[in-house]
């Protein structure tokens, strides 16, 4: 589809413009399997994507670990945009091939005009990370990066003057498509501790971490509409952060606490009309992990706000379960709710091979009804 290679030309180049593969929801097999939870299940590997606290939670055999790559895209296109705009673009050929006085053909143009008039807006987001971590007595430590890139598209179709060839041409030539696109990147180590304090088992953590963050803005005629002019409105900041993390464990239970980002950062996109918001993210989670079984629950207590100008707010309850038979294979569900009713729920599952518990090869899928779907996977080792 010529609409979905543009889209996807543009969040590849958006990846390479912030310097590494990224994120929105931490590009993560195992924990995509299971709702994107992650908060009080995660392992020591991908505990910085989700709690640094996690970081100090790993087996007395574990010495070394590495996450390489792990990789996610996800797309929402929920009125057939893409669909829509292809056939446009190719009947607007048609149509000035005709000396644009076809009636028939300016008939079929204007009732595409017409049905992107009342579409929601189309998002593609895709993204990865890696990660070295040491996990040791004294503190354990996890180098990392991780980021993500999406971009949204929203049309703006100006008003139906009829079928009259003239109407229909003018327009097309006033209707356009406003492109907004974020890109993160960030850079970090997790550092964590765990210990026997007041009498209770607990672990905590902190990441400090340095984000390079991207904004793109462009609004293009329906008729050149192309995503690959992205990086002419492109406008940056670098910035350092903080993560926050804490977990208690009771025998098999756990409950813990995230802060993500503790300085909230906000990017204006290049012509000012439009700014992104990095918010703090704050989450509860709670889980019951063992050998065989493991369901956890993680809740965001606050919305993240992202584009300004966008009714984009997102803030989820996530719900996962995993069954691991003996360390070698696992299978995994999970369902993930938008509590601001941005996003549909989504469904997610999950499987994972993991021979002799060394080598770890993770795939996980996302469903939200029609074209709504998302895909992950990571390769992890663990000496």
């Amino acid at each position: 589809m010529k609409q979905l290679n543009k889209i996807s030309t543009a969040v590849v180049c958006a990846l390479i413009g912030t310097s590494a593969s990224a994120a929105n929801i931490v590009a993560d097999g195992r924990g995509n399997g299971m709702g994107n939870t992650g908060v009080t299940s995660a392992d020591y590997l991908l505990a910085p994507f989700y709690n640094p606290a996690l970081t100090a939670v790993y087996r007395d055999e574990d010495d070394f670990g590495i996450l390489a790559p792990a990789l996610g895209i996800s797309a929402r296109d929920t009125d057939e945009t893409l669909s829509t705009m292809d056939d446009l673009q190719s009947t607007i050929e048609d149509f000035e091939d005709s000396g644009s006085v076809d009636p028939t053909i300016a008939s079929e143009l204007n009732q595409y005009l017409t049905k992107l008039s009342d579409d929601k807006p189309l998002a593609v987001s895709a993204g990865g990370g890696l990660a070295v971590a040491i996990p040791l007595g004294i503190i354990s430590g996890n180098f990392y990066t991780r980021g993500h890139a999406e971009i949204i598209a929203q049309t703006d179709i100006a008003a139906d003057g009829g079928d009259l060839p003239t109407a229909v041409e003018t327009r097309y030539q006033n209707s356009n498509v406003e492109m907004l696109a974020f890109g993160y990147t960030e850079f970090g180590v997790a550092l964590a501790k765990r210990m026997v304090f007041g009498g209770q088992d607990i672990a905590i953590g902190v990441t400090p971490k340095y984000q390079q963050l991207t904004t793109y803005s462009d609004i293009l005629n329906v008729e050149d509409f192309d995503l690959n002019d992205y990086d002419e409105s492109e406008t940056n900041k670098n910035a350092f952060n903080i993560d926050l993390g804490a977990v208690w464990f009771y025998n098999d239970f756990r409950a813990g606490i995230a802060i993500k980002d503790l300085i909230a950062q906000e990017l204006k996109t290049k012509d000012k009309s439009d700014k992104y918001r990095l918010d703090t993210q704050v989450t509860l989670s709670g889980a019951y992990a063992t050998q065989l079984l493991t369901v956890t629950v993680d809740w965001d207590l606050t919305t993240q706000k992202r584009f300004a100008g966008l009714d984009d707010d997102t803030q989820f309850l996530r719900f996962g379960i995993e069954g691991n038979a003996w360390g070698w294979a696992q299978l995994r569900a999970g369902y993930e709710v938008d509590l601001e009713d941005t996003l549909d729920n989504s469904i997610t599952a999950g499987l994972g091979i993991s021979p002799g518990d060394l080598v770890s090869l993770d795939f996980a899928g996302n469903y939200a009804g029609d074209n709504q779907f998302g895909l992950s996977g990571n390769l992890a080792f663990t000496f």
